[in-house]
């Protein structure tokens, strides 16, 4: 039991040490894209069935919240 132990923390340890010698600075994002509470520009997109969706069709009564991911086949 005292080798899985010590072996799982040295691989822990080796890990996090290689992650941090290889970690990049975050991005200042506050100058990037829209901020929180900024009014978005009218747009029309298609959805995943290909129906062409517009900004206000979206808007709900309390206002819409966009979501943007990336997919890994882009």
């Amino acid at each position: 039991m005292k080798i899985t132990r010590i072996g799982t923390l040295c691989l822990m340890l080796a890990l996090g040490a290689a992650s941090a010698a290889t970690a990049q600075p975050l991005p200042d994002v506050d100058g990037v894209g829209p901020q929180v509470g900024d009014v978005v520009p009218s747009f029309s997109l298609p959805d995943q069935t290909g129906t062409a969706r517009d900004l206000d069709s979206l808007m709900g009564p309390a206002g819409l919240m966009l979501v943007f991911s990336r997919s890994a086949d882009w």
